[in-house]
Parts: C-alpha cells; sequence; structure tokens
C-alpha cells in the first residue's frame, strides 16, 4: 500500500488558483463576513474559494473573473438538461408574463397534473409534495415510525439522505472498528440510538441485522444508486433481498430516488430491478432546477398525513409546498422526459460511458491506479454519472461506501480535493472528484474533459515524485 502526502502539491495548486482567479477571491472575503464560511452549502465552498458565477447556460457556467467553466456538477445532478434549459425557463417565463407563478396560497389544477404524472410514472398511488429531499425523506421516515408502531430506522453506511435527524447518522466514514457514527451535535441525545446502519450490496449482514432487530424495524432506508458514498448501484440481488426482508418482518421499504429518480429512466429507478418500494422519495430532477420534492408511495402510508388518518403524522406542508413556478417547471420536465425516454436516456449511458471511459485512460496513462464507478449492473446499463476512484492496493472498483472512503483502500483526500482544484485551474468544474453528464453535454465536451483530466493527472504525478 502507498499514501501520499498531498499538502505540498494542494498548496501550489491554491496559490496558481487564486492568482488566477482574483475577482473570486475578493467575494469570498466579503463573503465570509455575512454567511458562515462565505456561503450557504458546504459543498459549493471548495477550499481555498469557489468560483463565483454569473451565468450558466447548458453544459458551461461563467465565473467572476471570465472563466468559461465546464460543469459537471449540474447544479447537485438536479439539471439532466443541463444550466437553464429553455424548454423550462420559457414555460416559466410565459407563466410569469401572465401574472401566474409566485406563491398564491391555494390549489389548482397544475398539482393534480403533477401528481397524476408523478404517479404514473412511478408506480404510486399517491403523493404528498413538499420542497427538498431533505425534508421528503424525513416525512418519509416519520410516516413510517407511524404507520409501523416503531422507533428504529435501518439506513447504509455512507448513505447521504439529507440534513435531517434519521439522515445525521452513520454518513461519514472515519476508520476503525466503530467507522459510522453521529454527524455533529446538536441533534436529539438518542438519535443515534434510533439508527442502525448496514452495509451496502451487502445481503447477509442485510438479512442478519433484520434477524437481530427485525421486529422493532420501522423502515430500511436506501439509494438504489448511492450518490455521496461513491456513485455506485445497489445489485438487483441486494435490492430483492431488502424488499424480501422488509415484507417478512412488517417493515417499510423507502426508496430514496432524491438522485436516482428520473436519472436512468422516466421514473424510478427501483422499477428496473423489479422492486415496488413502501415509499419513495424524489427531488432534483424531478423539480426541473426549480425546488420541488415528493414523497410518493401507497396510501394507506400516506394517509397517516390526512383526515382519514386522524392527521397522525404532521406532514403538513409548508408555504412553498407545491409552488406554482416549481410544479410548472416540473410537470413540463416530467411531460418531456417521459415523452422523449427513448431518445434522452440511451444517449446519456453513451455520454456517461463516454465520460469514464476519458478520465480513466488519462489517468492510467499518466501512471496512476484509477477506477470508474458509476458503470451498469446486472444487466442495467451504466447511467450518465462518473466519480474517479484512486486504489492504493487492488485496482478494483469499490462495491460499498465503507470501500470507497477507506483510506487504507483508496485516496480519498486526491478524490475530494486535490483533483477539484487541478481540474477547476483547466476550467472543468467536478464534485466528489466526478459528477454527471446532461443532455446538454456533447462528445466534443467529453474530449474535453478527458483532455483536462489528462493534464491534471499530470500535475498529481509530478507533484508525488
Amino acid at each position: 500500500m502507498t499514501t501520499h502526502d498531498h499538502a505540498q502539491l494542494y498548496a501550489a495548486l491554491a496559490a496558481e488558483y487564486a492568482q488566477r482567479s482574483p475577482a473570486s477571491a475578493s467575494l469570498h472575503v466579503q463573503a465570509q463576513r455575512v454567511m458562515v464560511d462565505g456561503g450557504s452549502h458546504a459543498l459549493r465552498l471548495i477550499r481555498p474559494f469557489p468560483p463565483r458565477i454569473v451565468a450558466a447556460q447548458g453544459a458551461w457556467v461563467t465565473d467572476e473573473d471570465g472563466h468559461r467553466i465546464l460543469d459537471f456538477w449540474q447544479g447537485h445532478a438536479a439539471n439532466l438538461l443541463g444550466h437553464n434549459p429553455p424548454l423550462i425557463t420559457a414555460a416559466l417565463a410565459q407563466a410569469f408574463a401572465a401574472g401566474q407563478g409566485l406563491q398564491t396560497g391555494f390549489t389548482d389544477r397544475l398539482q393534480i397534473e403533477t401528481a397524476g404524472l408523478l404517479c404514473r410514472l412511478t408506480g404510486a398511488e399517491q403523493v404528498r409534495f413538499t420542497t427538498s429531499g431533505a425534508l421528503a425523506t424525513m416525512y418519509a421516515v416519520m410516516l413510517a415510525r407511524a404507520f409501523t408502531g416503531r422507533q428504529l430506522v435501518l439506513k447504509v453506511g455512507g448513505g447521504w439522505h439529507g440534513g435531517q435527524p434519521w439522515g445525521l447518522v452513520g454518513v461519514s466514514y472515519a476508520a476503525g472498528d466503530h467507522p459510522w457514527r453521529v454527524e455533529g451535535e446538536g441533534l436529539p441525545a438518542g438519535i443515534g440510538g434510533e439508527v442502525l446502519i448496514t452495509r451496502f450490496n451487502d445481503p447477509d449482514a442485510l438479512t442478519a441485522v433484520f434477524g437481530a432487530h427485525g421486529d422493532r424495524i420501522a423502515c430500511f432506508i436506501v439509494e438504489p444508486f448511492i450518490g455521496a458514498g461513491g456513485y455506485i448501484f445497489a445489485t438487483t440481488g441486494y435490492l430483492r433481498t431488502a424488499r424480501a426482508l422488509c415484507d417478512r418482518y412488517g417493515t417499510l421499504l423507502i426508496s430514496d430516488e432524491v438522485i436516482s429518480g428520473f436519472r436512468f429512466r422516466a421514473g424510478d429507478l427501483m422499477r428496473l430491478h423489479g422492486v415496488q418500494p413502501d415509499l419513495a422519495t424524489f427531488a432534483k430532477i424531478m423539480g426541473g432546477g426549480m425546488p420541488a420534492a415528493a414523497v410518493a408511495g401507497r396510501a394507506a402510508v400516506l394517509g397517516l398525513a390526512g383526515r382519514q388518518g386522524g392527521g397522525r403524522v404532521r406532514f403538513s406542508g409548508g408555504t412553498y409546498s407545491a409552488h406554482p413556478a416549481s410544479l410548472l417547471a416540473a410537470r413540463t420536465m416530467l411531460t418531456h422526459l417521459a415523452e422523449h425516454e427513448a431518445e434522452i436516456y440511451p444517449r446519456l449511458a453513451r455520454l456517461g460511458e463516454a465520460a469514464r471511459r476519458g478520465v480513466a485512460r488519462a489517468f492510467q496513462d499518466a501512471g496512476m491506479a484509477v477506477c470508474c464507478t458509476g458503470d451498469g449492473v446486472d444487466g442495467l446499463p451504466g447511467g450518465s454519472m462518473f466519480l474517479p476512484h484512486f486504489p492504493l492496493r487492488d485496482i478494483r472498483s469499490p462495491v460499498s461506501p465503507d470501500e470507497a472512503n477507506d483510506p487504507a483502500l483508496y485516496d480519498a483526500e486526491l478524490r475530494e480535493h486535490l483533483l477539484q482544484l487541478a481540474l477547476l485551474l483547466e476550467d472543468v468544474h467536478v464534485v466528489h472528484g466526478g459528477g454527471n453528464v446532461s443532455a446538454s453535454h456533447t462528445e466534443a465536451d467529453l474530449a474535453l474533459l478527458a483532455a483536462a483530466c489528462g493534464r491534471a493527472a499530470a500535475r498529481i504525478a509530478a507533484g508525488r515524485r
């Protein structure tokens, strides 16, 4: 096993970046005076400072220093059609020009149409809208706990389900006998005892935890494509085992489709595995670039938030739930994806494969060990997401967040921080070291990505000597 000290190389890259982007650097100083760390989302606040964006269109953004940057973050993976797609912006502009689109506090036909689309495309019986993926997963867990009368929540180590109490356990990896922990302070004192952690893509571990605690587990919440944990697909066998165990023990299966929903097909990813969850959560792509989210699934479970269920779960929405502009964008987006599914998704899969192949080759040509996650499993095609991992011993792709984030197996510091800065110097933006291809990216863009990775790899390889 070979480990590397990146401090000197990182300092050199940071100094070059600061010299190259003085306007963004200056704005960062101003931002820190009025916002915590200079912003309101940790992933955007890259070190030593983020690029401040003035324009975004399609695959590209422009920063305050005039750099045109090829973007593979695409709005936290929300922008399947690219930044500000005319399909969505035109619909919104028309609504605003007609005196519609801002908050009303009333119900309307749009909510019915969007909910109907979501049910039809995912197999859900009913839907309730909210405003973020974190809220959707929180409400789904609340519904499951109320429906089952149980307290325990089972999740995957490394799975990210948003900044809500049950999601803030077992996200960040720490080496040792207990690699998953409660994420930070200010949470309810007993929250760690309410969340069980299991290993992704390990049916035996899942069976064991159900055998030990099954009659007390309210829900198993899982991403069929794990995002922050490493861009890794769940296997069909794992998901079908989960469904069978949930059925056996009276536990609800929650599919967190905040990332995977509408990323791989015009609907949920679970459908491709032949699995129907009890509840599913959607956000990101569903909103077409606007803040829209939903919990969808069995009417008997969702009904606990309604009058017939006695309002036992206070999933009563919020001021901006089912916001008119957000649902207009969502209806427009979902309709477009459903009507053009046969064109959009095969092309995205091809572009994603080209991205993974080009990135891997660039680092291999520089003499660096690398593997890219995002390839398909069990006969399913790979998707439009890519993430390079830099193994320290065996050259193979990780199959779980436990592996992807183990510093004894992969160089996570290189993936998460060093590569991001090295690529920004090449006018390419990634997060976690990778990203997602949108429908607005072209083969020429992917050639630029591969070339940028080649130059970044050369810098990194030279800095290791």
